[in-house]
């Protein structure tokens, strides 16, 4: 069976891309077309139960979603203009439900002055949702770009997708009792750091796959390695995974992704790139650098952790437990 990089570069065989695109496939987080004397950015994201959103939540299930298909244009270093969308409802959703499922995708749009321009409706067994967004930009950021001694940095802390995923899978354990309803992880679309930090940026791609795949993915754009440290991780989704005996590194490497932006900035740009952020009273966290050797390493206090075995799929696995148990194995 092909994973799902080999059936998007078997599907890319076939519909050779053409025109003004400027990305080659896997190469942005959003298609990007030459449009007069801009870029015109495109993206279609597909989401489902299996990506682990609570949906004990409406308002922010919705709001959640379409901040996560708004990241790839953030990612680009563009500003989304228009939003569109498919929803597939369950069966089991009243008109209660849809009501502020609905609500949290206006929320987000209004919030940062995105058009609603329509789309399509289904009814299904399960739930699925698929957003368009289009945005533009005077300077593409892409994933590629960067080069060897560029430095790594990201827009957030790192941890609360998988923590999301965690209250789902795991909310019939009473240890998380007090997370469940307390704790509701409501992502933070990156517009005023997307840009910002496409001055500066070498490449940029969002954590929407966790961290530890955007790095080897980035690292694979630009034929590198990386060696990070000092990970920021979110700190009430650090308490939820000492509850649960998971180290604290599933945060990072499991697939659940928080929709921060991974940037790489060339050394020479370090020094205006700190005292501009500094001025714009914008954070981030500096985590590491691209190698010359293609090696993914983590450095834990004063052991590596080699990351290269991590690329691994929780769609390769039937059940979901069994591929945390995996990656839980590697960690050891």
């Amino acid at each position: 069976m092909l994973n799902e990089k080999q059936s998007i570069q078997a599907i890319c065989s076939i519909l050779a891309k053409g025109g003004t695109q400027l990305n080659k496939p896997f190469e942005a987080d959003c298609e990007i077309i030459e449009w007069g004397d801009k870029f015109l950015l495109f993206t279609i994201d597909g989401f489902s139960a299996e990506d682990k959103f609570r949906e004990n939540d409406p308002f922010i299930l919705g709001y959640n979603l379409s901040v996560a298909a708004i990241s790839d244009v953030l990612a680009c270093g563009g500003k989304p203009l228009y939003y569109s969308h498919s929803l597939v409802i369950s069966k089991e959703w009243d008109e209660k439900f849809l009501n502020e499922f609905t609500k949290g995708i206006k929320h987000s749009l209004q919030k940062f002055k995105i058009n609603f321009i329509g789309g399509d409706f289904g009814t299904a067994e399960q739930w699925s949702y698929t957003a368009v967004v289009l945005g533009e930009t005077d300077k593409p950021l892409m994933r590629s770009g960067a080069s060897e001694g560029d430095l790594l940095y990201l827009s957030g802390s790192i941890g609360a997708g998988n923590f999301e995923a965690m209250m789902n899978i795991y909310s019939d354990n009473k240890l998380l009792a007090p997370f469940l309803n307390t704790y509701k992880i409501k992502l933070i679309p990156r517009l005023a750091e997307s840009a910002f930090i496409k001055k500066y940026a070498s490449s940029c791609i969002d954590t929407s796959d966790g961290l530890c795949h955007s790095l080897i993915h980035l690292a694979n754009c630009n034929q590198t390695g990386f060696l990070v440290e000092n990970i920021p991780y979110h700190n009430i989704a650090q308490k939820a995974a000492k509850l649960l005996r998971k180290p604290v590194e599933m945060l990072m490497i499991a697939e659940c992704g928080e929709y921060e932006l991974l940037f790489t900035v060339p050394k020479k740009n370090e020094a205006e790139f700190l005292a501009d952020t500094e001025k714009s009273f914008l954070k981030f966290y500096k985590i590491g650098v691209l190698t010359k050797d293609q090696n993914f390493l983590l450095k834990k206090e004063k052991n590596i952790l080699d990351l290269n075995h991590f690329d691994i799929s929780a769609r390769d696995f039937n059940n979901v437990k069994d591929y945390i148990n995996t990656l839980q194995n590697l960690l050891k």
